[in-house]
């Protein structure tokens, strides 16, 4: 009645599977949980508001950007993160771009280059810029 609550918890299940040896060049889009073993040259993103999962393994390659609520990632992302829920970098991950999560756990040997961003809840209200006056 006040408004639906979200599901932050991740999906459980892995619905799709991108193998080795698989190239993809062009969007995803999905819904519940996606395994990337191979490389995408595109966007990765998760339908709706629901709880999406995307499990970017050892041996995977993105080039492009990804926006899923839950995400772990063990291989090469070149390109911004956004994790609206949860941001797991295991050992191997390599990120080359913007990482934006509201929770995160990086493991020992986990790289970023580039900015760590965490979101909060006032984040959806309009960002005002202070500008100091002519005397300062």
């Amino acid at each position: 009645m006040f408004g639906e609550k979200k599901d932050h918890n991740p999906q459980k299940r892995i619905d799709s599977l991108i193998g080795v040896g698989t190239t993809i060049e062009g969007n995803i889009s999905f819904s519940g949980g996606l395994r990337i073993d191979g490389r995408v040259k595109g966007n990765v993103t998760a339908d709706g508001e629901a709880a999406s999962t995307l499990v970017v393994s050892e041996a995977a390659r993105i080039d492009g950007e990804i926006q899923v609520s839950h995400v772990v990632v063990n291989g090469a992302v070149n390109g911004p993160i956004r994790a609206q829920e949860y941001l797991e970098l295991q050992s191997k991950a390599r990120v080359t771009g913007d990482v934006s999560y509201r929770r995160m756990e990086i493991q020992l040997g986990a790289t970023v280059q580039g900015r760590l961003a965490p979101l909060d809840a006032a984040e959806t209200a309009s960002v005002v810029e202070l500008k100091r006056g002519a005397g300062n």
